[in-house]
């Protein structure tokens, strides 16, 4: 039976961030537009946080029942280290994602109806990621969904629950979120192309190679910079200290620029989320205080 610590690590905390990050900056959007709505704000996160969470869980689940995890170079997966049943790492992805619902019908329901659709889509994405007959995480079609829910939808849906406008800002602000986002499961689907491989699982980066693959890890840490860029004139130049993401990101792109494999792209991960964290705090810092 697993112990706290153990569902704690399942959840996998490190990815956190890349939940937190889209409500900043798409509530930083809100509020420069003299709509941030607070409430509002609080349960997209809730929606943000427990789809991060169930889709971690989803993944660990799948993985284990196919036997993809059994042998893992990064952090403890439930399933495949047999701390838990699968039935039950099962069960919370789904407990994770009916936090989410509740969360979101909310929302919904005091913003617009249609959002029930995209909730509804989202957590089929989160689960058909790796489960299935079918899983479109093993086709290599991963950071594309990682960059519509986490970048797109989590950015621009924030926005808009709290100004029910489309801005402008909120799109180029998403592509930023996005695109940092896409650069976590780049580097973690990178250190895992020996064992994918094996288990047939046909990632991006199993499909680019290894040399593709860190080119494009550092292209979308560029395309997070040129999306700060971008929101600059759309919203304020003070935008422009979003920036300072970039020396959060350097140590990441130093090791994946280095060749670094296996335990050692571990800690690109972490500095990765911390770099979409601080992207979302130092350009919504701006546009919440004006």
């Amino acid at each position: 039976m697993a112990t706290p610590a153990q569902w704690l690590a399942g959840a996998r905390p490190r990815t956190l961030p890349a939940a937190l990050a889209p409500v900043l900056a798409g509530t930083g959007v809100a509020a420069y537009v003299d709509s941030a709505v607070w409430w509002k704000a609080l349960l997209a996160l809730v929606v943000s946080l427990a789809l991060q969470v169930g889709v971690n869980y989803a993944n660990d689940y799948s993985d284990g029942v196919r036997g993809t995890d059994d042998d893992r170079v990064g952090p403890m997966r439930l399933v495949g280290s047999g701390a838990a049943p699968a039935a039950a790492v099962k069960r919370a992805a789904f407990l994770s994602f009916g936090v989410a619902a509740a969360a979101g019908l909310v929302l919904a329901a005091t913003t617009a109806w249609w959002l029930v659709a995209v909730g509804v889509v989202s957590v089929l994405a989160a689960w058909f990621y790796t489960g299935g007959d079918k899983p479109y995480g093993y086709l290599g079609l991963g950071e594309v969904m990682v960059f519509v829910f986490f970048g797109l939808v989590a950015v621009v849906g924030t926005t808009y629950v709290q100004t029910q406008t489309w801005e402008p800002g909120a799109f180029a602000a998403a592509v930023g979120i996005g695109a940092l986002a896409c650069a976590i499961l780049v580097v973690n689907n990178l250190r895992d192309i020996p064992t994918d491989t094996v288990a047939g699982k046909r990632t991006l980066a199993v499909l680019l190679g290894d040399h593709r693959t860190r080119a494009l890890y550092v292209a979308l840490v560029a395309a997070a910079a040129l999306a700060v860029v971008a929101l600059a004139p759309l919203t304020t130049w003070w935008a422009l200290l979003g920036l300072g993401f970039l020396v959060a990101a350097a140590p990441g792109v130093r090791v994946v620029r280095g060749g670094a494999s296996g335990p050692g792209l571990v800690p690109v991960l972490q500095s990765t989320g911390l770099a979409e964290l601080v992207w979302a705090a130092l350009v919504a810092a701006p546009l919440l205080l004006l």
